[in-house]
């Protein structure tokens, strides 16, 4: 693959590109050092700054490899990633962390970093959320659960049922039948936003969003039984509108919010980003180790069922403009403001 020219690379390194790595280093003539398009170090300034073919020919310049992303060792640690995947997909059970990264010549402590940068999850999320999946698609075709939970690869009910409550929010079944027997409390509740609707499960806040009533809860969990909040969960409405109110401070909200591996690998992602900070769609894609997959995180971005709470109004575009929000752009912009100006 040919190396790009210098404008390209120049703005792959500022998106912190992984699809680029490989293609060239970037080499800072003032520290003496070159790394990798996505290394995650601070970006030095672009007249310290020239691109190589590759490392040898960065250090016939007298460079040395960055120690922070190890820019000779990209080959390696992406073939042991998909040995480490693949060894995932066809066990039964989860292998443990040391096991893995003995499969694959690695320690534990070094692959875990390893597996964390290329996927954006650990080896055992990465196993749990791969075994979900297989459960819900299973959940969606058997008739008893028992059968889905078992085709999904759990070893029985018991781990299935332990996985699901910390992660489904409800029970297998309910799930399967599209939340039948769930009970979720709403509220409607005044914020410098607006009208916000916010509603729960007992594990933790299911939805909060704006412009919405209780028609818009029917059709997103047509088979629960819904109701209003009761007064011992008061408290969390009023946390919630602090939150909104509030949005740089963290909040420490129970949340109950479920997609694909790839969905909760962005949300995490967004989870990270401090406040008064922003970040592109394409520095999103490139975090969860999917950086060709821009317009999948901006989906994954719109498919937040928490707004504020999970900070998706921090994702512009990469020309600074604002993007989309389903709440609409003011609102946007004065979460943004919040977040940068706390003291107004």
């Amino acid at each position: 693959m040919r190396m790009p020219d210098s404008d390209t690379a120049w703005r792959a390194v500022k998106a912190r590109d992984r699809s680029f790595d490989g293609r060239f280093v970037t080499g800072v003539m003032t520290t003496g050092i070159y790394c990798r398009p996505s290394c995650a170090a601070r970006h030095p300034k672009r007249e310290n700054v020239r691109f190589f073919a590759d490392g040898a020919q960065a250090r016939e310049a007298g460079l040395r490899p960055c120690k922070r992303c190890r820019p000779d060792d990209r080959l390696r640690d992406e073939e042991a990633v998909a040995q480490a995947i693949a060894l995932i997909e066809s066990a039964e059970e989860a292998p443990r962390l040391d096991m893995v990264a003995q499969s694959v010549g690695y320690s534990p402590s070094h692959f875990l970093r390893v597996f964390r940068i290329a996927t954006g999850v650990t080896p055992a999320a990465y196993a749990r959320r791969l075994r979900a999946e297989r459960a819900e698609d299973a959940l969606s075709r058997e008739e008893r659960v028992t059968d889905a939970i078992y085709e999904a690869g759990y070893s029985g009910p018991g781990r299935f049922y332990s996985d699901s409550n910390r992660r489904l929010g409800m029970t297998p079944s309910a799930w399967r039948r599209g939340g039948e027997g769930v009970t979720i409390q709403w509220a409607l509740a005044e914020t410098s936003l607006g009208t916000m609707l916010v509603a729960a499960t007992g594990k933790g806040i299911c939805r909060l969003s704006f412009d919405e009533d209780k028609a818009a809860l029917e059709e997103r969990f047509p088979h629960a039984e819904l109701v209003p909040f009761s007064d011992e969960m008061a408290d969390l409405v009023g946390r919630t509108v602090a939150a909104v109110d509030d949005p740089g401070r963290p909040h420490g909200l129970p949340l109950d919010v479920r997609g694909t591996a790839f969905q909760e690998a962005v949300w995490q992602e967004l989870m990270r980003i401090p406040p008064g900070e922003t970040r592109s769609y394409a520095e999103i894609a490139s975090a969860v180790g999917k950086p060709k997959a821009v317009r999948a995180a901006g989906s994954a971005n719109g498919a937040n069922n928490v707004a504020v709470l999970i900070p998706c109004h921090r994702v512009i575009r990469s020309d600074g403009s604002l993007g989309g929000y389903a709440y609409g752009l003011e609102r946007k912009r004065d979460l943004l403001r919040k977040e940068a100006n706390p003291a107004q």
